[in-house]
């Protein structure tokens, strides 16, 4: 039976968000951002989660996913600012209950 997991959040200004995400919604992490309005709004999700903006860009803060990044997230990321070895696209970050733990950090604004 899906359950809903943690996720730690640290939001632009520097404030940690333990928040609870759903595993049973097909959400990925820029929703869940958007969600809990961690950002301002229009500041994250700009094209709609699809992988085109690299707004919702975050840095991965431990080893419960991969670093790796699919094709469409690589080149987005070859063009937006603010990018780390750890960066990766909120939106192309499934919830699952394989990423229970993850904490990652919202990047700046592009």
């Amino acid at each position: 039976m899906p359950q809903d997991i943690t996720i730690k959040i640290t939001d632009r200004d520097g404030v940690l968000h333990e928040v609870q995400a759903p595993t049973d919604m097909n959400m990925n992490i820029m929703e869940l951002i958007r969600a809990y309005e961690l950002a301002p709004e229009g500041t994250v999700g700009i094209c709609g989660g699809m992988a085109m903006c690299a707004s919702c860009q975050c840095y991965i803060l431990n080893d419960v996913i991969s670093l790796e990044r699919n094709p469409d997230e690589e080149a987005m990321l070859w063009e937006a600012y603010h990018v780390k070895e750890n960066s990766r696209l909120g939106c192309q970050i499934p919830i699952t209950e394989a990423i229970d733990g993850l904490a990652i950090e919202i990047a700046p604004e592009q």
